[in-house]
């Protein structure tokens, strides 16, 4: 049985490990590569509910 030691005494290799294990992977996707749709805008520039200063 492993001792246990504090996330903050372990040596940076120690947590890179410990880093990379609780990570969840992309299942073969590379993010980088992903391209949002095109025919969409990223986001509205107009606001929802314009201000009607009369």
């Amino acid at each position: 049985m492993e001792k246990f030691v504090l996330y903050e005494k372990l040596s940076k290799k120690e947590k890179k490990k410990l880093d990379s294990a609780k990570r969840r992977d992309w299942n073969g996707l590379n993010p980088v590569t992903r391209v949002a749709d095109e025919n969409k805008k990223a986001y509205k520039r107009k606001p929802k509910h314009p201000l009607n200063l009369n």
